[in-house]
């Protein structure tokens, strides 16, 4: 798992006991789902480095396992989620059965007091949006304009404030929308990444910054190419390319 971090970028120890990350993970590994272990750690390290009182944004909450993560690190300081969800109907995404089975899993996990799902597409919502956000997870829809809408969350981000983007640099559409808006932006700017989740902070990027963009494109070439062979059933040359399992790479 390729693993880069920028300056800004918290990473306190883990916590023992049963409110630290392990116990956390543990739950959340029982919510299936392609959040990697370190992926939820670099949730868990965002989320409890903020201050008492915090409100995260979560777009894209499916079964819940990036939200159980995320309101397990909240819940120690009194913060709040809000779980954006469209929760559409189909095999694909489950519709209202999909909504239900992210209930009980937040129930499960203890969290459910901590989280207000809101089942609405992320855009009718930012319409509407007037209250700071101390942290955004954007994880919807994968499409070039899904999410580059997602993206304007952030302008509720306070300075400094931190966007995580996952299948950053794996998908086509969300590596396009960050070429756009986030190569050449005044006010966000790369720190990092963990896997195919990107670090992003609210801040006038430096021309390092954008040197560490670019440098992520090489790895995002070679991950849209392991997906073609995924899907022209050549997994062997997949993994000859170093590629592990019959999944993605996230």
């Amino acid at each position: 798992m390729s693993h880069t971090t920028g300056a800004g970028d918290p990473r306190p120890a883990a916590e023992p006991g049963h409110d630290g990350f392990d116990a956390a993970f543990a739950l959340a590994d029982e919510v299936e789902g392609w959040l990697t272990r370190d992926q939820a750690r670099a949730l868990w390290d965002a989320a409890a480095a903020l201050p008492p009182g915090a409100h995260v944004v979560e777009i894209g909450s499916h079964r819940g396992r990036s939200t159980v993560v995320l309101a397990r690190a909240l819940a120690r300081s009194g913060g709040r989620l809000t779980a954006v969800d469209a929760f559409v109907e189909g095999p694909r995404y489950g519709g209202a059965a999909t909504r239900d089975v992210l209930t009980a899993n937040l129930e499960r996990a203890g969290v459910a007091a901590v989280v207000d799902v809101v089942p609405s597409r992320s855009q009718d919502l930012r319409a509407r949006w007037s209250a700071p956000v101390d942290l955004l997870w954007v994880d919807g829809k994968h499409d070039y304009w899904t999410c580059s809408d997602d993206l304007r969350w952030t302008e509720h981000l306070p300075l400094h404030g931190r966007c995580l983007v996952h299948d950053a640099f794996s998908s086509i559409g969300v590596t396009t929308s960050l070429l756009v808006h986030v190569l050449p932006s005044r006010r966000l700017r790369l720190t990092g990444r963990v896997g195919s989740l990107a670090l992003l902070e609210v801040a006038p990027p430096t021309a390092a910054d954008r040197r560490r963009f670019v440098a992520q494109l090489p790895w995002w070439v070679r991950n849209v190419f392991l997906k073609v062979l995924l899907r022209l059933r050549l997994g062997g040359v997949a993994r000859r390319l170093g590629h592990v399992g019959p999944f993605d790479p996230y």
